[in-house]
């Protein structure tokens, strides 16, 4: 039975099933939980690359604020539920990342030994142009994961 669990959440309605589900289980299984969301760089679009525009140190500063606020508060309300649950959680930030190479990152640096995500299920097409932050994870991860729908 899994001692560490890593959940992933972006604060979508669908990450929060996996949350739920995750907190839950580790709750069930006595395990420990590390919670984490990552934040994706400034955006940059590629025709103001090539017009010769850069953001300013000011702009920049008040994305990375305003994304790592939005990060603490998402963390802060799931560790409140975890204390609810009686489950000892912990939150990560990871900044300037793709979502899946934070989770992946995360789960090998604390020894998650399985990582409970939520997916939207999306097939065929929409799969495709979408990508899949779980195809990922599931792929790549070195621990087991448990893909919540």
């Amino acid at each position: 039975m899994p001692k560490h669990i890593l959940i992933p959440t972006d604060g979508s309605e669908t990450a929060q099933k996996g949350v739920d589900y995750g907190l839950a289980l580790a709750r069930d299984l006595g395990a420990k939980v590390t919670v984490v969301t990552a934040t994706d760089p400034y955006p940059m679009p590629v025709l103001a690359l090539g017009a010769g525009w850069i953001p300013s140190e000011e702009e920049m500063n008040d994305y990375n604020a305003a994304q790592k606020a939005a990060a603490d508060k998402l963390l802060r309300a799931v560790k409140e539920a975890a204390d609810k649950l009686g489950v000892h959680a912990a939150s990560v930030h990871v900044a300037d990342i793709r979502p899946a190479d934070a989770i992946l990152e995360t789960a090998r640096a604390r020894g998650a030994q399985l990582i409970v995500m939520a997916s939207h299920g999306r097939r065929g097409v929409s799969r495709l142009v979408l990508g899949s932050q779980a195809a990922e994870v599931v792929a790549l991860a070195d621990v087991p994961v448990l893909v919540v729908k």
